[in-house]
Order: structure tokens, then sequence, then C-alpha cells
């Protein structure tokens, strides 16, 4: 059996993942636990007391909801006084009613050209996001539309910032230290996203992810300045999503919620930016963020299983807001190398995805590694952990009976016929060093210890 990790191990792998980045026990354990870790955590970041992080932003872009309020964008558009408009969805979506109503909406507006780009890929990469800045840059436009999921928000997102940025190269945002990580400091144009797919949350982040392929994981780009203007959160929309896409979504939401409820808390982040401009889009768990992530948890579990049998549910889905701010953790930062090094690798493509290459979707990716990732956070904070658990047991924190959470969502999992860990996607034992070095630079996991505790992780992953 391996040793436990320290608290101090696992503050630091939560802190160093964080994109910004043994639960169940008699509550007297659980308030022992919690006075270790917040003692060893003050020396997980010695810093000076004057550097401590001491406030949090609430950061989120405008939302509408509504049965069909994507027959509105073309006013708004035209409200925004908008001179030409770039149009980004992808083939699939092309060919829907998310589609037909953004374009009928566009066209029944008087002056208002607008061209469209539907060559948008499931899992953008590099190459995908070059094309589509290339193609931007060469209309120069005024106003930006997305119609689709989070890979087509994204791509419309680094478009709009190339367009604006002229002359810099993709490696100037993308985060460090894969790119140099520089800060936007120009407005962007005006963008309205209209998600068709109910997880990603793309429309309320400034955050934009790719595939870099030369490397065989994800990265992106974060800051505030790539929210949209407007996130038009319409229903209808996800009529035409196919199950396993809503699956997938609907579990991206479900480690967005328990990531962020559990991330390190916004005052033990260090050092404090000298200007609020520099303070991170992704700031650490906070008492605004905990109560939608809490609730979007909450939410989640209740429904989705009920989407996974009867798609006519996809309204409940609906529940992302607030992740935006609080960050996301270890769950998210292997996932990118499990989707990445697959195209190389297993070549795993999910069912119900209909692309023409290997894809481990989003949420799946993240899910592989959740019983070994909470196994190892809860020490870090019990409470929360607890709290998180009776929701899956349809309880309450107080009952004595709960005793695991790596255990409940697995079994969540199995209920969704999710696969049940990473060989059933086709990594083996030997895979895991890779894994392990595509997830070290998601956000500098520093130490001989963090690549000893992902390893353990990742092994822990291979079967549940």
């Amino acid at each position: 059996m391996p040793p436990t990790p320290s608290r101090s191990a696992i503050v630091r792998l939560i802190n160093a993942s964080q994109h910004t980045n043994c639960p169940c026990h008699g509550s007297h354990t659980v308030h022992n636990a919690h006075v270790i870790a917040n003692q060893l955590r003050r020396l997980a970041t010695p810093v000076e007391k004057v550097d401590r992080e001491y406030a949090f932003e609430v950061a989120a872009s405008n939302l509408r909801f509504g049965d069909g309020v994507t027959r509105e964008v073309g006013m708004d558009l035209k409200n925004m006084k908008a001179t030409k408009v770039a149009v980004f969805t992808d083939p699939n979506v092309a060919k829907l009613l998310p589609m037909k109503m953004a374009i009928e909406s566009l066209s029944s507006q008087q002056d208002l050209p607008f061209e469209i780009f539907d060559r948008v890929i499931t899992e953008p990469t590099e190459d995908s996001w070059r094309e589509a800045i290339a193609w931007s840059r060469e209309h120069d436009f005024s106003h930006f539309l997305a119609v689709g999921g989070g890979s087509v928000i994204d791509t419309a997102k680094a478009a709009n910032l190339f367009t604006v940025y002229k002359d810099a190269d993709l490696y100037d945002f993308i985060n460090a230290p894969i790119g140099k990580g520089l800060a936007i400091s120009k407005p962007l144009r005006s963008l309205i996203a209209v998600p068709t797919t109910a997880g990603t949350g793309s429309e309320t982040t400034g955050t934009a992810i790719l595939d870099i392929t030369s490397k065989s994981f994800k990265t992106g780009i974060a800051s505030r300045a790539l929210k949209p203007t407007l996130g038009i959160v319409d229903t209808l929309n996800t009529e035409s999503c196919p199950t396993a896409v809503h699956i997938s979504a609907g579990l991206d939401v479900l480690f967005h919620s328990l990531e962020s409820f559990t991330a390190i808390p916004y005052t033990e982040r260090s050092p404090r930016p000298a200007n609020p401009i520099l303070r991170p889009a992704y700031q650490g768990s906070n008492p605004v963020a905990d109560i939608f992530s809490f609730w979007a948890l909450e939410q989640t579990v209740k429904y989705l299983p009920k989407v996974a049998k009867d798609k006519d549910n996809f309204g409940r889905v609906f529940c992302w807001h607030g992740f935006g701010n609080a960050g996301v953790h270890l769950c998210h930062g292997m996932s990118y190398p499990i989707s990445g090094l697959n195209k190389k690798g297993p070549r795993y493509q999910h069912a119900g995805y209909l692309v023409d290459h290997p894809i481990i979707p989003h949420g799946i990716s993240v899910a592989l590694t959740g019983p070994a990732v909470f196994q190892f956070t809860a020490p870090s904070s019990p409470e929360k952990h607890r709290q998180a658990l009776a929701v899956f047991k349809q309880t309450t924190p107080l009952d004595q009976s709960i005793t695991s959470i790596p255990d409940a969502i697995a079994s969540f999992l199995d209920g969704l016929g999710v696969p049940r860990g990473l060989e059933a996607v086709g990594y083996t034992k030997a895979d895991v060093p890779m894994l392990v070095e595509g997830t070290l630079p998601q956000r500098h996991v520093a130490g001989e210890d963090g690549r000893e505790h992902l390893t353990r992780m990742l092994e822990a992953s291979l079967r549940y």
C-alpha cells in the first residue's frame, strides 16, 4: 500500500495544477485533519503576510436564457453597431437548427454583412486555430458570433484575440511555460457565444483550450479579456445533441463543480498581484464560486443520469455558471495529456461522436482520474469533500455511514457507462510516465514528490 501523501504535498499539487488551480471519517478526525492541513498549508507556500491575497473578483459574461432566444442575435449585433460579423461553427452544427436560427436572425437585419467559418474541429489544434486566425485576420471583422460547443467558442475567442493582435504569434499568449503568457492589454472585439452543448461553460469564461499536437497535450490562453460579451443560453440548441455528447458535457460540469468547490482558497494564493489587472482569471475557491459550484454539483448528480436515459431532460444540465472564477485542478490538469496523447497512442474513438479522428471527449478524459484524484485531495479540505460525498449518497454530511468519496464517484460514473479507467481507453502502465510529463507543464507542478504523486494517481486510474 503506498504511503499516505503529506498534506503539504496535496496542497502544493492542487495549487500547482489549479488553473489559475480520507474525506469521510468521524467528525473528530475531520476536525484534526483540517487543523493539520491548515498548519501545513502555511508551510506549503511560505510568504510574507503582506503578500497574501485578500481579494477575489466575480467575472462572467452577460447571459440570456430562453427557448428560441438565438433568434435575437441579429438584433444584438445590430445594437452593438457591428459592420462585419465573423460566424464560427463546425461542420455538424452548420447543418442544424442553432445555425439556421442564427443565420435567419442575421439575415433579417439590414446592412449587417457576415461571413461563415464552418471548419472548426472538435478538440481544436494549433493548425486548426492558425487556419481560423488567418481567415479572421484577412477579413478584419468588427464582431464575432460563435455557434457551437466549447471547441467552436474557444476558436472564436482565439480568432478575436489574434485579429486585434495582428502581428502576434500564437505562442505569445498561450499560458506559460508552454508559451510566453503575455497579458492582453488591448480591448478585444465583441463576441456573442451561443452554446450547443451544456458543459464547458466557455460562453461564461475567459479561457480557450487547444491541443498542442507537437507535444501531445493540451493547454490554452486564460484572460478575462477573452470572455464573450454575451452568452445566449437557448435550450432548443441542445435538442439535436447526441446522448454521448450530453454525457461528456455533463461530466465536465460534474468535475468543474467538484474541482472548483475543493480548490485551494483564494486567500492562500501568493504572492498577491502588484496590480489588480494581473489577478488571475482562476483565483481559487471563494464564497461566491462555492455557492454556484455546490449547487451545480447537486443538479448534475440529480439530473445527469436522467439525461443518459432520456435526453429530453437536456435542459437540466445548464448549471456551470460561477466556475470561471475559482478554477479547476488535478482532474483537468491530467485530462489534457490523456486526450492529447490519444491521437498518437491508443487512438481510442469514443462511441457517439460524429468525428473521423480518434477522440477521448473532454468530459470523459476528466472523469477517468476522478476517483484517484479525490482520494488524494480529500485530506486538504475534509469538510468540503464530505459535503460532496453526501451529495452522491443523497444524505447529509452528518451521516456517519458514508465513508468513501472515490467509491461514490466510481459508482456514479458506472451508471453513465463511462470507461472504467485508463486501461479501458487503451492506456497501459508503460504510458504513465508520458502522461505525467504531459501533466507537469500545466501549472509548474514542481518537485519530485509532485511527480511521484501524479504517477501514483495515474497508476490508480488505470482501473478502478
